[in-house]
C-alpha cells in the first residue's frame, strides 16, 4: 500500500514539474524544466551521501572503535541480506540516526553518540534496522529524487517571480502566453506549496514503510517502538541542530511541527508509529 502510494505521489510531483514549467514558458520551458531535474537528481544521486555525512561532521568508526554499534549493525545486515554499510558516529549528545547512500552496494548508517548513549543493544537493533530498511527499500534515492524536483519546482517559481518583474521570457507568443498571468501566478504561489504537501507525503509514507521492514530485519517491532519512545523524549530535551533540507533522514523529526504545520512534516506522528508497531507485535496488522 505504501509503495504503491508512493508511485503515485511521485508521479504527482513530476506532473506538478512539467506542468510548471509549460504554465512558465510553454513547451520549450516544460523541456527546460525536466531536464534541469535530472541534472539535480544526478548530481544529487553521486554527492548527497558524502554532502550530509560531512554536514553533520559524521566520522567513520571501525569495530574496534564502537564494537557494539558495529556488531549490530553487521548483524542486521546479515539478516536483510544486504551488503555491510559504513558505520558513522555524528558528535552530537542530541538523539538521532539516518542513513545514506545511493544504493545497498554504497550505502552508510550514522548514529549521534547521544543516541548510542541512551539505547540499549535492543533498541538500537531496532533504529539501524530501520535504516537498513530504508536503505533496502531504496527509500534514500526516492527521497532524494523528491527532494530535487520539489527544488526544481520551487527555481521555477522564482523565475516565474522575475518574469512578472521584467515582463516574460523569449520565445513565440504562442508558447510564451501558453500559461498567462494566471499561470504565473499559479506557479510563484500554488506550486511550491503543492510540491512541499506532495514531497512530505511522500516522506511519511516511507518511513511507515521503512517502520514495518525494519521490524521484520530486527525480528521484535517491539525493540524500535521502545526506542523510538526515548528518542522522541529525549530529542525534545535535546534537540540536534539539523538543515531543513536534510530533515527528513533522520529517523526521529528534528523539526518540530503541529497543527496546519503538520502538513508539511517530514514524519508521521511518533503515537501513531508506535501505535502501529505494537499491533505489528501482536499480529493486529497483516
Amino acid at each position: 500500500m505504501n509503495t504503491a502510494k508512493t508511485a503515485v505521489l511521485m508521479v504527482g510531483l513530476t506532473v506538478l514539474l512539467v506542468m510548471a514549467g509549460g504554465a512558465l514558458g510553454g513547451r520549450q520551458w516544460m523541456y527546460i524544466a525536466f531536464a534541469m531535474a535530472i541534472a539535480m537528481n544526478a548530481f544529487s544521486y553521486w554527492f548527497s551521501d558524502k554532502l550530509v555525512l560531512k554536514m553533520y561532521k559524521a566520522t567513520e568508526v571501525t569495530e574496534s572503535e564502537a564494537p557494539e554499534f558495529y556488531s549490530v549493525v553487521r548483524d542486521l545486515a546479515a539478516r536483510a541480506e544486504m551488503p555491510m554499510p559504513k558505520v558513522y558516529v555524528i558528535p552530537s549528545d542530541a538523539p538521532n540516526a539516518f542513513a545514506t547512500g545511493r544504493n545497498p552496494s554504497h550505502a552508510a548508517v550514522a548514529a549521534t553518540s547521544g543516541t548510542l548513549r541512551l539505547l540499549n543493544r535492543e533498541e538500537l537493533a531496532g533504529v539501524m534496522a530501520h535504516e537498513l530498511a530504508h536503505v533496502k527499500n531504496r527509500d534514500i534515492l526516492i527521497g532524494t529524487i523528491a527532494a530535487t524536483v520539489a527544488g526544481a519546482i520551487s527555481m521555477l517559481a522564482s523565475m516565474a517571480q522575475w518574469a512578472m518583474i521584467f515582463g516574460g521570457f523569449g520565445g513565440d507568443r504562442r508558447d510564451r502566453d501558453g500559461g498567462g498571468i494566471i499561470g504565473m501566478l499559479a506557479v510563484m504561489i500554488l506550486a511550491p506549496i503543492s510540491a512541499m504537501l506532495i514531497q512530505m507525503a511522500i516522506s511519511r509514507s516511507r518511513e511507515y514503510q521503512a517502520d514495518a521492514t525494519g521490524a521484520k530485519i530486527c525480528g521484535n517491532p517491539l525493540w524500535l517502538a521502545s526506542a523510538l519512545k526515548k528518542l522522541d523524549m529525549a530529542s525534545k530535551q535535546i534537540p540536534i541542530n539539523a538543515n531543513p533540507a536534510t530533515a527528513h533522514m533522520f529517523i526521529v523529526n528534528p523539526l518540530r511541527a503541529g497543527g496546519v504545520s503538520g502538513l508539511f512534516s517530514t514524519h508521521p506522528p511518533m503515537e501513531e508509529r508506535i501505535g502501529r508497531l505494537e499491533k505489528l507485535a501482536y499480529g493486529s496488522i497483516g
